[in-house]
C-alpha cells in the first residue's frame, strides 16, 4: 500500500510518501480501505517528538479515519467488506473500571490512532472491531473524517468536564482551528453565549456563521479587555483553552469568580507560569481534558446525523501531499479541518 511515514522525528521534510506492507489483521480486527483522513495538531506533535513517549517506527500518522471495510477477522460478525465506516480514534482495553464507566481516556492502556499505534495516512488501516463505527451516506468520507477527534475532545471539554450550562459565557480560542470550529457549535447547542477569538475578518465572519455571539480579532485588540467589556467586568464562566503560554495568563484574568478553564492542548508551548493566589482567591478551577469516551463520540455522531452539528472542512489534499497539508496547518491558514483524500 501507499503511505506517508516518517523514520525519525523532525520537520515536515521527514514525511515520506512510500510503499508499505498492508496491515495484517487478527481475528477480532477489521481492515479499512481509507478514503479520507483528517489532520490534527497531534500529528505535528507526534512527528516533532514528545518527550518520554515511544512510538512505532516507521510511523504512520492520522487519528481521524473514514473509509470502507476491506477485510474482517474471522471472529468479526457485524461488519462485512464494503461497509462504510469510521474508526474511533481512542483505543481502550474495554475491561477496566474506567472503560466500563465511559471514562475511556483514563484507561491505563489508552492509546490514540496515529499516535501510539499506526494511523490513517495510508491506503489501509487496521483496528479492533470495537473501534469500528458504521456511518451513513449523509456525509462524504471527507466530512466524516473531519469529525471524530475534534468534536469528541470539544464535547468532553465543554459538556462532560466543563459542565457548560445554558446562559453561561464561554470563551473559545482560535475559531479557525478544527477544535475551535467544533467547540463553537457545541457551546451554541448547549445554550451558552459564545465569545471567540480569531485573526482576520474572513475567519471572524465564518465564526459568526457557525454561531459565535461575539467575535474578537486577537491581532488587533486585547481579548481580555474585550471579554471584560462584553461581560460587564464579570468575566466568562468557562474558558476553552488549547493554546498554552500565549493565552494562559489572560485566560485566568478573563475568568469570572468561580469560573472554570478546560485545557486540552499546548500549541504555543508546554510550560506556563501563574499567580497562585488569584487561583484560590477567585476560586477558579483548571480542568485537564484528554480526548473522550466512545459513548461521547456516539453522542456526537448522533447529533451530526440529526443535523445539529456539522463538520467544517477548509481544504483537501492528496495523500502524497501530506507534508504540504501539515505546513498549511502550521501556518494557521485554515478555517476548519484539513483532510487527506486517499
Amino acid at each position: 500500500m501507499k503511505a506517508v511515514v516518517f523514520y525519525e522525528n523532525g520537520g515536515v521534510d521527514k514525511l515520506t510518501y512510500t510503499d508499505m506492507e498492508n496491515p495484517k489483521i487478527s481475528p477480532y480486527e477489521v481492515l479499512v480501505r481509507v478514503k479520507a483522513c483528517a489532520l490534527n495538531h497531534l500529528d505535528i506533535w507526534v512527528r516533532q517528538g514528545l518527550p518520554g513517549i515511544e512510538i512505532p517506527m516507521p510511523h504512520i500518522l492520522g487519528s481521524d479515519i473514514a473509509g470502507e471495510v476491506a477485510e474482517v477477522g474471522m471472529e468479526v460478525k457485524n461488519f462485512r467488506p464494503g461497509d462504510k465506516v469510521l474508526i474511533a480514534p481512542g483505543v481502550r482495553c474495554r475491561k477496566c473500571v474506567y472503560c466500563i464507566t465511559n471514562n475511556d481516556s483514563m484507561c491505563n492502556s489508552f492509546k490514540i490512532m496515529g499516535f501510539q499505534v499506526q494511523g490513517g495516512y495510508a491506503e489501509f488501516a487496521r483496528a479492533h472491531v470495537d473501534n469500528i463505527i458504521p456511518i451513513s451516506h449523509k456525509l462524504s468520507f471527507e466530512e466524516w473524517a473531519a469529525i471524530p477527534l475534534v468534536f469528541l475532545t470539544a464535547w468532553h471539554m465543554l459538556i462532560t468536564r466543563g459542565q457548560l450550562k445554558p446562559g453561561e459565557n464561554v470563551l473559545i480560542h482560535a475559531a479557525g482551528s478544527g477544535i475551535g470550529s467544533a467547540a463553537i457549535q457545541i457551546a451554541r447547542l448547549a445554550g451558552a453565549r459564545v465569545i471567540t477569538t480569531a485573526r482576520g475578518k474572513e475567519k471572524l465572519e465564518k465564526a459568526k456563521q457557525l454561531g459565535a455571539d461575539e467575535i474578537i480579532d486577537y491581532s488587533k485588540e486585547d481579548y481580555k479587555e474585550r471579554v471584560l467589556s462584553i461581560t460587564n467586568n464579570k468575566g466568562v464562566d468557562l474558558v476553552f483553552e488549547h493554546i498554552g503560554p500565549d493565552t494562559w495568563e489572560k485566560n485566568l484574568q478573563s475568568l469570572a469568580k468561580g469560573g472554570r478553564m478546560v485545557v486540552c492542548g499546548a500549541t504555543s508551548g508546554p510550560k506556563v507560569t501563574m499567580e497562585i493566589r488569584f487561583l484560590f482567591m477567585k476560586q477558579h478551577a483548571i480542568l485537564g481534558c484528554y480526548m473522550g469516551s466512545k459513548k461521547e463520540l456516539l453522542d456526537v455522531l448522533n447529533l451530526v446525523e440529526l443535523g445539529k452539528l456539522r463538520p467544517v472542512i477548509d481544504s483537501t489534499f492528496p495523500l502524497k501531499e501530506a507534508a504540504a497539508a501539515q505546513q498549511k496547518m502550521l501556518n494557521r491558514e485554515n478555517f476548519g479541518k484539513i483532510v487527506l483524500k486517499i
